[in-house]
Parts: structure tokens; C-alpha cells; sequence
């Protein structure tokens, strides 16, 4: 979130880095997301201040919360309101109300809208109209004052007439988030919009007899009118985790990753599997490492498609490595002043970790800073 746009007050908050603050840091942001809403979607500066009450309750809050919050698409202020998208009378009241806003995908990018040097992705009913005739939409939720919130796909044929519209940028959902271009909110409700796209966008027939299914409930099922099947939007888990040995922490590189880039090791959960056994499952295919105890750190939706990275720490039972080749270009034990060194771009071989908005990011992080509340029982006795 940029500061410029949002400064506030930590009253009472435990420190610069306290959980305290990080509380402060997402109430902040979703007062700014509101106060966008309301000034119909015009940037401008606000002033947030903390109220003590607040501050003090969200200062107990459980850690894993602030956590989750902290990581690129983990806020997301909406209210969902699930119990209303059968209703196609209120759904289609929103749909036509005036503070209603729209997130705009064409085929599977975002369209932004620049204002000088900075960027809105909320359109009105009115901007959405002049850019050609959605394929469908799909009802978000609402805003803490009730305005609507929908994700429009456009064609993808239409994406370079878009491209040509004064003030418009079609940008990949990636380059937003590492950009920073939007507030974290809006990036979290801009995951949210491209998954649910996504999903339809590869699921237009019945998986279980083949006709093509209908869209229903607001866009959050589909139904198969020939066999009666319903399906569901899909969310793949994926277990990401740092093996941890003493002041060392195992990452891995694959050959896509950036030149110099390692970060943590990671794989989807099979059917029938714990967490905490796909955690030592992955380490071990991966790197050979046998792991035991396993710790919960935090959790984040990943809209590349959908899936929900959860983050873990596991110690490590032995430290021998044998790549999968097939999977990994290399794996190694880096120390926690290399760690430390990577996250600061200081390393001396220019080896660097994950940007801040991806959930590795920030189990490295909470391993250089030697976190013992996040590592939990992948450190201690």
C-alpha cells in the first residue's frame, strides 16, 4: 500500500514490526479501500488513525491472522454475502445499482485505468459499457457501505481494442501485484475476480457426463441440466515449506526461476494426505531430506490459477541432499546471514529469494529474523 496515499497512526501498537502494527497496517488498508468506494474510485489522501479500543483488541488477535494479511492477495475486506447469490432479484438489483463497480478482465488480464502515474481497476456502469459486451460476471460481494462488487470477463478478442482506449492498460495480474499498483485489498479482490474467471473459463461442460453446464448462483456454480450434476469452483492446496536445520534453512531453484533466485520447496497435497505429511513428502522427493515436526506459518490465495498456498516450517531429521532433477535445477542449505543477505539484494554471489507480495517471501523472512512464535515447533525442543 503505498504511504503516500495512506498514512496512520499506530496507537499503542508493539513496535514498528509488533503484531500491533501489522493490525494496523490491514484495518488501514481497508478503511482506504472503503474511502475509495465511496469517493466513487478517485485516488486521494485520507488520514487513518487507529482508535485505541481497536487497536488494543486487534493486538491480541492470533498471529497466524496478521500473518495471512501481510502476504500479496490475502486481504480481501468483502463481504461475500453467499446467503444471497441463489436470490437473482438482489443480485440483479446490485448488478444495475449506481454504486455498483465492476473488475474488468479481457480474456485473462485485468484492465487498469491510469490516472497520471497511478491506477484503478473499480469501474462504473458506465466505463464498463463502452468497452464492448461482457461474456459474464460474477458477483464478488459488498463493501462495508454495500456497494457491489462484480468481475467481468470481456473476450479476449477485445483485448487490443481495449489496449487503444485513452487511459486504459490491460496488465497481467503478476505485474500488478509486484508492481505494487493497487492498494493490497484491491489486489486481493482482483485475485479473487481472476480465479472465479478462470475457473469458468475452464470448466464450461459437466465433468461428469459432458454437456455444457449453466452458470448459477451468481456465478459461484455451475449446473449440468442433462445429468443434474453441480460443480463447484475449484481451489487446488499447495504446501510450501522451508526445512530447517539449526541456523540453516534448505531452498531450492527450478529452471523458470530468475537467474540467482532459490526460495522455498513446494507441491500440491494428494488425496487422502495431511498437511503436515505433504510437507515431508515434498522435502523428501525434492531434496531427499527426511523432515519430522511440522509448523503452520500462514496461508495465501494464488490465482495462478486458484490454488491456496500453505506456508509451513518442518525440521529436518538429516541434512543429505539428492535432487530431483526433475523438478529442482538445484537444491542447497543456506545460512540465515545468507538468507538474510538474499532478502536484501546484498548477497555475494547476487543470489536472491522471492519478492514480498509471494508467501515465501515471507517464511524467509520470519526464518532470518529468527521468529521463534512462526518456526514453532520446526526450531524448538
Amino acid at each position: 500500500m503505498p504511504k503516500q496515499y495512506i498514512p496512520y497512526e499506530q496507537d499503542g501498537a508493539r513496535g514498528a514490526g509488533g503484531r500491533g502494527a501489522q493490525a494496523s497496517r490491514y484495518w488501514a488498508s481497508v478503511l482506504w479501500c472503503r474511502a475509495v468506494r465511496r469517493r466513487s474510485c478517485r485516488f486521494f489522501p485520507v488520514r487513518v488513525s487507529i482508535l485505541d479500543p481497536i487497536e488494543s483488541a486487534l493486538a491480541q488477535a492470533p498471529s497466524v491472522f496478521d500473518r495471512s494479511a501481510a502476504v500479496g492477495f490475502g486481504l480481501n475486506p468483502l463481504d461475500r454475502l453467499s446467503q444471497r447469490r441463489d436470490d437473482d432479484a438482489f443480485v440483479d438489483a446490485k448488478r444495475q445499482d449506481a454504486s455498483t463497480r465492476f473488475m474488468v478482465l479481457v480474456g485473462d488480464v485485468p484492465v487498469l485505468m491510469r490516472h497520471g502515474d497511478r491506477y484503478d481497476v473499480l469501474f462504473s456502469r458506465t466505463a464498463l459499457a463502452s468497452l464492448g459486451t461482457p461474456v459474464r460476471d460474477i458477483f464478488l460481494g459488498v463493501d462495508a457501505e454495500g456497494a457491489a462488487l462484480f468481475a467481468v470477463s470481456l473476450d479476449a478478442a477485445l483485448a487490443e481494442r481495449v489496449a487503444q482506449q485513452p487511459n486504459l492498460e490491460p496488465v497481467d495480474l503478476r505485474s500488478i501485484a509486484t508492481r505494487g499498483l493497487v492498494p493490497e485489498p484491491i489486489l486481493g479482490e482482483l485475485g479473487g475476480a481472476k480465479a472465479m474467471l478462470d475457473w469458468h473459463a475452464r470448466h464450461r461442460f459437466c465433468a461428469n457426463c459432458g454437456s455444457a453446464s449453466r452458470v448459477t448462483a451468481a456465478g459461484w456454480r455451475r449446473e449440468c441440466d442433462a445429468c443434474g450434476a453441480q460443480h463447484f469452483p475449484r481451489v487446488d492446496p499447495v504446501v510450501i515449506m522451508l526445512a530447517i536445520d539449526g541456523d540453516r534453512c534448505l531452498l531450492g531453484r527450478q529452471a523458470r526461476f530468475a537467474p540467482g533466485m532459490y526460495s522455498a520447496l513446494a507441491g500440491f497435497l494428494e488425496p487422502g494426505e495431511t498437511i503436515e505429511d505433504a510437507v515431508r513428502r515434498e522435502v523428501h522427493e525434492e531434496a531427499g531430506v527426511h523432515c519430522t515436526h511440522v509448523a503452520y506459518f500462514a496461508s495465501q490465495p494464488w490465482p495462478f490459477p486458484s490454488s491456496l498456498m500453505i506456508g509451513c516450517f518442518a525440521r529436518a531429521g538429516d541434512t543429505e541432499i539428492t535432487v530431483d532433477t526433475t523438478e529442482l535445477e538445484d537444491a542447497r542449505w543456506f545460512t540465515r546471514d545468507e538468507v538474510r543477505a538474499m532478502l536484501d539484494g546484498t548477497h555475494a554471489k547476487g543470489l536472491s529469494a522471492p519478492k514480498p507480495f509471494a508467501i515465501a517471501h515471507h517464511l524467509l523472512k520470519a526464518f532470518a529474523d529468527n521468529d521463534t512464535a512462526s518456526l514453532g515447533a520446526a526450531v524448538s525442543a
